[in-house]
């Protein structure tokens, strides 16, 4: 034991001492612990999110201890020791300890055990190998996982060769912690392994290498773990469009939307961006987004009058000019003012409607065909031009008929 949790009000909240009660009815006292990152954030005053627990108890016998307490038991993971418990609208995911049998870098076969160092040595980082009873007292089976949080180091548990060859994705995750918990320059060894199997990555669903992406995209400060992702060539597997830079590490400074920071890595290059969010795989609304600003960066600069914001906006949409303003500013960190006003205006302008159309050609008696839409085209220009007028409409589109008469 190494201390204890102190002042954790979803250690004592009910909805958590019913998961625990439940699991020692049938175990006994000790038979489950709290791990990872519960006990990680706890230490580190960080907030948690999730509550997950081991226990020594089989899947089938944590299913049944679940059910008896009169709480909801889901098995989300049955072959690998997984049954979430959901607890007052909950859920607690509950894993058998476990030791791997083989693996292919992607998919364990495991198998139980009762050996909480055994389980802890299977883990990733060593301060992801921490856990805590149900009275808080804390345990390190690695000796080093309260020492690595408390000091922001990112360790794997063990050889980092071994680690990463169990599991590729670690290669992506060692940056991702680093981005969150990590201080000062990443672990050396870790570092290393990281770049020397950077090629297991390749046997990754791009779901999984996507989602650690972002979300190491969106820590508070992800300027060192990315630019020690791309020294180690670990950047260049998964987006060898990406350049890691001034533009990127000023986009930090200036938002911290992850979007807009992956925006910063790419050149302004549409079908670049759409290839490689397919590549990917990102949410259609992310692939949609980074397209959207980089076809709408072009009309858009920080030397923008009102009325070509509106402009802008008119045409691309509020979202994608405020995207490529944001981008303008990262490359003109200097210019916070004007490019705050720009963006509020960007934000903040409802885009007007068309005041014209089909119908009221025809009053002038313009007959429905490729002459409407021409004339209408026309008129939606001179309108943007214009910068968007209220009134004068009929006056504006009956000049352009009779134009168009000869």
């Amino acid at each position: 034991m190494t201390g204890r949790l102190e002042n954790q009000p979803w250690l004592t909240a009910p909805a958590t001492r019913a998961v625990i009660a439940a699991l020692e009815a049938a175990g006994g006292p000790g038979c489950a612990r709290f791990v990872g990152g519960c006990v990680r954030n706890a230490l580190i005053g960080a907030p948690v999110a999730d509550v997950d627990i081991a226990t020594t108890l089989k899947p089938e016998e944590t299913d049944r201890a679940i059910r008896a307490a009169g709480l909801k038991a889901v098995p989300t993971g049955i072959a690998h020791g997984t049954v979430t418990a959901v607890s007052e609208r909950q859920p607690f995911e509950i894993t058998t300890l476990r030791r791997d049998v083989s693996t292919d870098g992607r998919n364990a076969t495991v198998a139980f055990t009762d050996d909480w160092a055994e389980d802890a040595a299977r883990r990733d980082f060593r301060l992801n190998a921490l856990y805590a009873d149900g009275e808080g007292r804390v345990f390190d089976p690695t000796g080093e996982g309260r020492a690595d949080a408390a000091a922001g180091r990112i360790v794997f548990v063990g050889d980092p060769g071994t680690r990463i060859r169990e599991d590729y994705l670690r290669i992506l995750r060692f940056f991702r912690f680093h981005a969150w918990y990590g201080r000062g320059e990443p672990d050396v060894k870790g570092l290393a392994a990281c770049g020397d199997l950077a090629e297991g990555m390749t046997r990754l669903s791009a779901e999984r290498v996507s989602k650690e992406l972002m979300t190491l995209l969106a820590a508070p400060d992800p300027r060192v773990a990315m630019a020690a992702m791309a020294g180690a060539g670990v950047l260049a597997r998964i987006l060898p469009e990406a350049t890691t830079g001034p533009l990127f590490e000023a986009a930090v400074e200036l938002s911290p939307d992850p979007v807009v920071r992956l925006m910063t890595l790419f050149q302004i290059d549409e079908r670049l961006v759409r290839e490689a969010s397919t590549r990917l795989r990102l949410p259609n609304s992310t692939r949609d987004r980074l397209a959207a600003a980089a076809r709408a960066a072009p009309d858009v600069d920080l030397t923008m009058s009102d009325a070509e914001v509106r402009a802008a906006v008119y045409r691309h949409g509020d979202r994608a000019v405020a995207d490529a303003l944001r981008r303008r500013w990262a490359e003109r960190p200097a210019d916070a003012d004007h490019a705050l006003r720009l963006l509020a205006l960007a934000e903040g302008w409802k885009r007007p409607p068309m005041p014209v159309g089909g119908r009221e050609l025809a009053r002038l008696g313009v007959e429905p065909g490729p002459e409407t839409g021409r004339l209408l085209k026309a008129f939606e220009d001179g309108w943007i031009v214009d910068d968007f007028p209220a009134d004068g409409h009929a006056e504006r589109l009956a000049a352009l008929v009779s134009l168009s008469r000869g």
